[in-house]
């Protein structure tokens, strides 16, 4: 990931997690979702089910603060961002995100930076993407 041409975050493989806070997200939530992240089965074991999780497969998480997920499309042709916290907020959500994610077990835990116009690289090593809410 890259800022202004700099890199700011990478991990060799694991999970890109977007992150998105919205209004009425609390730090237990938050950690509980983090604790989720790291220790939900994810990834093919030697039976090619999904049996491991990023703790068991040794795996980093890049982690990338975006609010446009929290954006209510239900009317009109324009997102409407009422639903997502505010930036302050949710910039200290989003730090304790990631210590979260550390402390639940991740080896590796990098990060965007917040606010910024960043340039996501990714390689989809497989079919799976996950929608993981509160």
């Amino acid at each position: 990931m890259t800022v202004d041409g700099a890199t700011v975050g990478a991990i060799n493989g694991g999970l890109l997690a977007l992150v998105g806070f919205e209004r009425g997200d609390d730090e237990a939530t938050v950690c509980k979702l983090a604790a989720r992240t790291v220790h939900m089965r994810l990834f093919a074991g030697a039976d090619g089910r999904f049996s491991r999780s990023l703790v068991d497969s040794g795996g980093g998480v890049l982690a990338v603060p975006q609010f446009t997920l929290c954006a209510d499309t239900r009317k009109g042709r324009r997102p409407d961002f009422t639903p997502a916290m505010p930036p302050s907020p949710a910039r200290q959500m989003f730090d304790l995100f990631t210590a979260a994610l550390r402390e639940a077990g991740a080896a590796t835990v990098e990060s965007g930076r917040f606010g910024a116009h960043m340039e996501v690289a990714l390689v989809n090593d497989g079919p799976v993407t996950i929608l993981l809410q509160r």
